[in-house]
């Protein structure tokens, strides 16, 4: 990473006869605008499905849905509450734009999970779009385009497209801030840019206002680093700093004074304090793991990324002094190196250094376009490339056996067309054919999310243990919109989907059906409560009787749970 980075950033600086032609599908669809409108249709057919299926899917989805619910239930749109606790955590951003989403579809405080859904859907879409505008700025249009179909069929994106969290919105804050830090960079001259400034620090307020340090990090982090290879910062210049952080801070203060003085101070305590700082000590919440870890499920989350990656090392290697691959470097080192000495460690982590792993393999792929002649490199590419895919099409029969589901027919189909759709995409990379297997690759990930996201997933119905429950209490209940209590299982979408005035404890569940005989009350008992809530009803002299009975797995932790619902009163007696 010392090396003088070469002035030569043009991508065709070698004769094109002595590169293969480049296939119909990535010289046609690559071409431009053409390409803008490719990345744009096919990234919203592959993040949509699913968005209206999928339950809430525990814990931190509810946790930001319930909170941003609460938001337009109570009209502060200051503090974040779950339920009557501070949710002194994360930033205000995506609350606000959760709450934005609600009442731009109508819905209000009665929004279904998919409209929380909404930003991260299209954030995500974005993130697309900015890896292309990102790459662009380096490379040829057909390399750009293929650079953000890497990043539109990452696993991980796939997966935070279809969440109601932070980190796909922070993730296009940070694709915002490193397009303009990457023009900054190539320019010739350091006049100053007022959009590329307004871009980059807009990119860097934003992200702090939705997730904190993080995107800050990441930018800040690989203008250190361009800083460390140059040995000069001159191109920091033409992003005007002393303006732009101004500007940032415009952005991010005026809420951090507001939630200073409604919380008096206890947001800072807790958000740095508790929850960023006991990351950076110890694995938080039993997410602790050692060094090199995010290496490893790389090859996973990142799919089908890393097989067309380990196919370009050899030439990343060779290439390392053109400034595309000096900027991608910069970008993914420094905070990856973060990433893995932190104990705290989550998938999705690193998502933010995945598009500069798109930008050395779309670079090294269509621009180079080189030969591999090692066969074990080619074939280990193949099998990355086609395992995942395998994978997930036999956990689409074999999951829901184990459970006790029968399996959904059409996610399995589309599951298993995925997977042979990637083994045909292997075939070309085993050939040494690495463009040709991006066609193959691209429809094995929309049949894959197809398949997983639209039906085998929520056809899991042992999992979903709240949406049931809803269903269950609305079924057996005899009176509207029951107030519930809750023993035993302490799931954010129970809240998220019952009502904020739900109760969760683990006792007291006879106490709460007697203290007010005469409103409408349903007590829920798990298994290992059913004793005591007995005893506590004779105690009192309750009365009760049963009106359904939940059955499932708590994928968090992987208990088994078995639910009664009761409500007070004497059982009736048929005839």
């Amino acid at each position: 990473m010392t090396a003088q980075v070469n002035d030569a950033v043009l991508p065709d600086d070698e004769p094109a006869s002595e590169k293969a032609p480049l296939p119909r599908l990535v010289s046609f669809l690559g071409y431009r605008y053409i390409a803008i409108l490719v990345l744009l249709i096919f990234s919203a057919l592959l993040f949509a499905s699913g968005q209206m299926k999928v339950p809430p899917l525990d814990r931190d989805e509810p946790r930001f849905a319930q909170a941003s619910k609460q938001m337009l239930e109570t009209g502060d749109y200051v503090n974040i509450r779950f339920q009557d606790e501070a949710r002194n955590k994360k930033p205000v951003g995506i609350y606000w734009l959760q709450v934005a989403a609600a009442k731009a579809t109508g819905y209000d405080q009665n929004a279904p999970i998919w409209v929380y859904r909404l930003p991260s859907y299209l954030a995500a879409i974005a993130s697309v779009l900015l890896a292309y505008w990102v790459a662009r700025g380096f490379m040829s249009a057909p390399a750009a385009f293929v650079c953000g179909l890497l990043v539109a069929m990452t696993i991980i994106l796939n997966v935070e497209a279809r969440l109601a969290k932070t980190d796909a919105a922070m993730l296009a804050c940070i694709m915002l801030s490193q397009g303009a830090l990457a023009r900054a960079f190539l320019k010739d001259n350091t006049k100053r840019s007022w959009w590329l400034a307004f871009l980059f620090w807009s990119g860097v307020g934003f992200a702090t206002l939705i997730k904190g340090p993080v995107g800050p990090m990441v930018v800040g982090l690989t203008v250190l680093g361009l800083f460390a290879v140059r040995r000069k910062i001159d191109f920091m210049r033409v992003l005007a700093p002393l303006s732009g952080i101004i500007y940032a801070l415009f952005i991010v203060v005026p809420w951090l004074v507001a939630i200073y003085i409604a919380t008096d101070g206890g947001f800072f305590q807790e958000a740095l304090g508790k929850d960023f700082l006991a990351k950076i000590a110890s694995g938080q919440e039993s997410h602790g793991a050692p060094p090199l870890t995010y290496l490893l499920i790389s090859f996973g989350v990142f799919w089908p990324l890393f097989p067309f990656l380990i196919m370009s090392l050899p030439q990343i290697w060779r290439e390392r002094r053109q400034k595309v691959v000096v900027f991608a470097l910069c970008w993914l080192l420094p905070s990856w190196l973060v990433f893995e000495l932190v104990p705290t460690k989550l998938p999705h982590y690193t998502m933010p250094l995945m598009p500069a792993l798109a930008m050395l393999s779309a670079y090294v792929l269509v621009e180079k376009r080189f030969e591999i002649s090692n066969r074990i490199v080619r074939w280990a590419s193949g099998v990355l490339l086609a395992l995942p895919a395998l994978l997930v099409a036999s956990a689409t029969i074999v999951g829901p056996v184990y459970l006790g589901d029968w399996p959904s027919p059409p996610g399995v189909v589309l599951c298993v067309l995925a997977a042979i759709a990637a083994l045909y995409a292997a075939g070309h990379l085993v050939k040494d054919q690495a463009l040709k297997a991006v066609g193959g690759t691209m429809l094995a990930s929309l049949l894959l999310m197809a398949g997983f996201w639209g039906f085998s997933g929520p056809a899991l119905d042992k999992i979903w243990i709240s949406s049931r429950l809803v269903s269950a209490i609305e079924k057996g209940a005899n009176c509207a919109h029951p107030k519930l209590l809750i023993s035993g299982l302490y799931e954010p979408s129970l809240v998220f989907l019952n009502g904020t005035d739900t109760v969760l404890a683990n006792h007291g569940g006879a106490e709460f059906l007697k203290e007010a005989p005469s409103s409408c009350r349903i007590a829920v008992i798990d298994r290992p409560y059913w004793q005591s809530f007995k005893d506590e009803a004779q105690k009192i002299g309750l009365q009760y009787h049963s009106v359904g009975q939940v059955k499932g797995l708590n994928i968090n932790g992987g208990d088994d749970v078995d639910l009664m619902l009761y409500q007070e009163g004497a059982a009736k007696v048929d005839g």
